[in-house]
């Protein structure tokens, strides 16, 4: 995790536009998990909820406007109704794992971030203004081409939530790491259709209050072990290399070809919106 700064042998040139939090170090993870291909849909968020909280509105978009606490109260109703699934959210190393689908540079697709590869603010830093063409809001997902996980719009469109608190990397390998024990702010990674490219790449990291909502904050539906406990039996079905691919239409959960799916987890994928409206 983290990106090069130019001072080890063997990535002897610092990264374009790293931080200073972002100390490069060995993380090992060694338990599966499943991600959500996309961002979750405003669909699937008033489908739980009753209600759509996003400020650019449509089915598809991301939902925004959604702190880490929100997200919780989401996670609280879903599995309340489908404790099998035990959804959650990712925590920060299983982000940049899926995020960089085995890519070591600044983002997970060959040549330079431009705006048909990411929503973003279409310029460098966010405070060179907005670039020609820059959207300016969100997009539906889906939108820009996946990773080569098949893992939808990890660089920028709307920051995900991670469920790590904030803290100062380790300089050491680390196995299964979670964070700080207790912090002010939640990790956000991926940057947003708001910012500038800097802040989109795969190792750039942002945190927040956890009340705070604002409308370039999204996130994904993670699912596996208990981020706390450990155990590889617990590794849920149709994983690749620890991610998931493929999903249903705009609900951001998978369906992809079911090959080690159970027969109930896929109805619950492929009818949640309709099992909620009853």
């Amino acid at each position: 995790m983290g990106s090069p700064d130019g001072k080890d042998e063997k990535y002897p040139v610092a990264e374009v536009g790293r931080y200073d939090n972002e100390t490069q170090h060995q993380v090992n993870l060694s338990q599966g998990y499943w991600l959500a291909d996309t961002a979750c849909t405003q669909a699937l968020w008033h489908a739980v909820m009753g209600r759509n909280p996003s400020h650019f509105k449509g089915e598809n978009r991301p939902v925004e406007q959604v702190s880490w606490d929100d997200i919780q109260l989401f996670f609280g109703e879903l599995n309340a109704k489908f404790p099998e699934l035990a959804l959650r959210l990712p925590t920060e190393a299983e982000w940049e794992y899926a995020c960089r689908a085995e890519t070591s540079g600044g983002f997970n697709f060959d040549g330079e971030l431009t705006l048909d590869k990411a929503n973003y603010r279409g310029a460098w830093d966010d405070f060179d203004g907005w670039g020609e063409g820059a959207l300016q809001q969100t997009a539906e997902v889906k939108s820009y081409s996946p990773n080569p996980w098949g893992l939808y719009e990890m660089h920028g469109n709307v920051w995900e939530w991670c469920q790590d608190w904030y803290g100062e990397y380790p300089t050491g390998t680390v196995t299964d790491p979670q964070g700080q024990d207790t912090g002010d702010d939640r990790v956000l990674r991926g940057g947003s259709r708001f910012n500038g490219g800097r802040y989109c790449r795969s190792a750039c990291r942002h945190s927040s209050a956890p009340g705070l909502a604002l409308n370039y904050f999204g996130f994904r539906l993670a699912r596996g072990h208990e981020p706390s406990q450990s155990g590889a039996d617990q590794q849920p079905d149709g994983t690749h290399a620890a991610v998931a691919r493929g999903a249903q239409e705009g609900d951001g959960l998978p369906a992809g070809d079911g090959k080690r799916k159970t027969k109930k987890a896929q109805g619950v994928f492929d009818n949640i919106k309709d099992l909620f409206k009853k």
